[in-house]
């Protein structure tokens, strides 16, 4: 379970967050919806470690960990930026099995058959050897999905999954999303899709701006 405890976030003297406390059960997906302002991404920034906050606590199955400080070997919480951050410099297949490999010691082989199966999921087969830069908003989403996939996550959060992807593919992720409860991965989803997040979270939170 995830268990995070009065989490205060504020930027200046302009409180974003205040005092939140969230509990997500193994395995469970959570998706977070509200207005542009609301927080939701600055919440995904703390949980996975790239915003500090201002007071708050974070338990994994009862244990406190800090997102800032996680070792990535033992990485506890994976990302799905909405603007994929993927290396324009390495090809599809480079870009998954590159932490696996180098920071989980994975063999190659098998992180780049591990990898096979999910691109062939995400309708991706034929685009392995291709560069970011060839790839269509869409396809580069669904490879940043795949990669956070690659390093197995216990927690696995999500800004705007389906922003990109037309009606199918946006199916396809909540597939991929609904077969991952079944690994017992704790999902969070960041996104404006009501539609997305009513079929596949099993609660939604929704926030709104502080005044």
């Amino acid at each position: 379970m995830l268990e995070i405890k009065n989490l205060t976030k504020k930027f200046g003297n302009k409180t974003i967050i205040n005092s939140l406390s969230i509990k997500i059960p193994t395995g469970q997906i959570l998706a977070i919806v509200g207005p542009s302002g609301a927080g939701k991404t600055t919440l995904l920034r703390c949980i996975i470690g790239l915003e500090n906050v201002d007071s708050g606590e974070f338990f994994w199955n009862g244990h406190q960990f800090d997102p800032t400080n996680s070792d990535p070997k033992n990485s506890i919480v994976g990302a799905v930026f909405q603007n994929y951050q993927l290396f324009p410099n390495l090809t599809v297949m480079e870009n998954i099995i590159l932490a696996p490999v180098k920071v989980k010691g994975v063999a190659t082989k098998l992180a780049k058959d591990e990898a096979q199966k999910m691109l062939d999921q995400l309708d991706l087969s034929g685009k392995e050897n291709l560069y970011p830069y060839q790839l269509s908003g869409g396809q580069q989403q669904r490879v940043a999905i795949v990669r956070a996939l690659a390093m197995n996550p216990k927690i696995l959060c999500y800004d705007e999954p389906t922003s990109a992807l037309d009606p199918d593919l946006r199916k396809e992720v909540a597939k991929l999303i609904l077969n991952l409860k079944k690994d017992a991965v704790t999902q969070i989803v960041i996104t404006h899709d009501m539609e997305f997040a009513e079929n596949v979270a099993d609660e939604i939170l929704k926030v709104t701006p502080i005044k």
